[in-house]
């Protein structure tokens, strides 16, 4: 077996005025988001507790004073959070707006929490905030975004850390618990409003707030400091409340236009057998698009799920219908990311098209996250992101570990590669994909942290996933800003 090393340098980002930094963060501050906002006020709307709608008030007023980094050690790590003021970095302010606010009365969450059955539980408060998301939906101060701050009495009844924090994902995609996934329930029953919501925690808003152990623990969650919860907040305000992006992958001199697809696997509510393709297609502009795909099939015992010819066929060419709708022309060139090996008939069927609409240049990879070879590093270091080794036309690819910039490992863990498998119908050397993919994990913007392991074609179409099994074929939102 052939091996060749490389470590890709860090990819940039492009943000306004064609600026462009590898650092989210500093990259916003220094140029503010790719697409300026229409209007200089963000409306927001918070339902939640008395407290934590308190909190949340609080909380952006005093990220409008900013917040210092939590170290000196690591500052490109923790930076400085500059401030809504003369500084800002997404050139608008954020208002939480009056009578845009909702506290959900303490008798219905302790009812829900008395609540013995899961299922139940977790229906009985969604269907608590959607009633209230709906009554502010239909006032006269209408939000643009609106913040879902659960209180700690809520999120230990309804958030089964062990389901929620995995989502219906399992090995390739091919299934999941039947428990009810309260994220997933909340996003899918309010799709229907005229905006998007961002679920919190109480602690992101005040830090003095105990989560209990087992539920942080079975969720691997771990609080930020201020300025690094001010800045993923914030970052994700924007884009939801304005529609606009705050930044996307650097464009490479003579790139031709490109839609990158990601097909992911969910099953439905009570299914067995039965697995439903969902893709995300995003365009060079990093928008992202929504598209349901159909029922898909397993090899062998419900695992390995692919679509058929016919059905692949179709979603391609609704996913490259929609494209052009948006940008009058079809793409030169088409990336399809799966989570599953890429079978002969379902490989053809993608191809066929492509060639009907004339897109001649196509890659397809079958993103893997588990392999059992691994890259050491001289030392007791973790390996470096960006590391690649070519393994006789695939690939293996670090997009976690030692950031340079940062001067530390970031992560938790030892960092696990992705192995990058082309189709053999490819056009681009697996070097070429790999340095694209390792970019496209930088398109996320609910995070400002450089450590993403997953492009986000694939992460997008998993988050999708997990809301799509809630949701009637007659409700689909194409806006990628209801789903994250």
């Amino acid at each position: 077996m052939r091996f060749e090393t490389k470590i890709f340098d860090e990819p940039h980002l492009e943000f306004g005025d064609k600026h462009h930094h590898p650092d989210p963060r500093l990259g916003l501050f220094e140029a503010g988001p790719l697409q300026t906002p229409l209007g200089d006020v963000v409306k927001i709307a918070v339902v939640g507790s008395a407290k934590t709608i308190e909190d949340a008030q609080k909380f952006l007023a005093a990220a409008t004073a900013g917040f210092a980094g939590k170290s000196d050690k690591h500052p490109n790590l923790h930076p400085d959070f500059p401030g809504l003021g003369n500084a800002n970095p997404f050139r608008c302010k954020f208002e939480i707006l009056e009578g845009a606010t909702s506290a959900i009365p303490q008798a219905r969450v302790d009812k829900i929490r008395k609540e013995p059955h899961h299922g139940k539980a977790v229906e009985m408060a969604v269907d608590d905030i959607v009633q209230q998301l709906q009554v502010i939906d239909e006032g006269s101060n209408r939000p643009d975004v609106a913040i879902i701050a659960l209180p700690v009495g809520l999120i230990e009844r309804v958030w089964n850390a062990k389901v929620d924090a995995k989502g219906t994902t399992e090995k390739d995609d091919s299934g999941g618990s039947d428990a009810p996934n309260f994220r997933g329930m909340l996003k899918a029953k309010a799709m229907h409003l005229s905006f998007p919501i961002q679920i919190i925690w109480e602690d992101v808003l005040d830090e003095t707030t105990v989560i209990p152990r087992k539920i942080k623990e079975s969720s691997a969650r771990k609080i930020q400091d201020q300025a690094g919860r001010s800045w993923n907040l914030l970052t994700t305000l924007y884009y939801k409340g304005t529609g606009r992006i705050p930044w996307r992958r650097m464009p490479q001199d003579g790139e031709f236009t490109a839609c990158y697809i990601g097909i992911s696997f969910y099953r439905e509510v009570g299914g067995q057998q039965l697995f439903t393709s969902a893709a995300q297609m995003f365009d060079e502009r990093g928008r992202g698009f929504i598209l349901k795909g159909k029922r898909a099939h397993t090899e062998s015992r419900g695992r390995h799920p692919y679509m058929t010819q016919v059905d692949a066929r179709e979603l391609i060419a609704e996913v490259l219908a929609a494209y052009k709708m948006h940008h009058k022309n079809y793409p030169a060139r088409v990336i399809v990311l799966k989570t599953s090996r890429f079978r002969d008939e379902e490989a053809d069927g993608i191809l066929e098209a492509l060639d009907t609409v004339g897109s001649e240049l196509r890659d397809l990879v079958w993103v893997q996250e588990s392999y059992s070879v691994k890259v050491l590093r001289d030392g007791n270091y973790p390996v470096m992101r960006g590391t690649f080794v070519e393994l006789d036309g695939k690939g293996l690819l670090y997009t976690n570990g030692s950031i340079p910039y940062y001067g530390t490992y970031p992560g938790m863990y030892d960092p696990r590669p992705l192995l990058l498998c082309p189709h053999k119908s490819s056009d681009s050397s697996i070097a070429q994909i790999a340095k694209e993919v390792l970019s496209l994990t930088k398109i996320n913007w609910n995070s400002t942290q450089m450590n993403q392991k997953l492009p986000i074609p694939i992460r997008a179409a998993r988050t999708v996933g997990e809301i799509l099994k809630y949701v009637n074929d007659d409700k689909v939102s194409s806006d990628y800003r209801k789903y994250i």
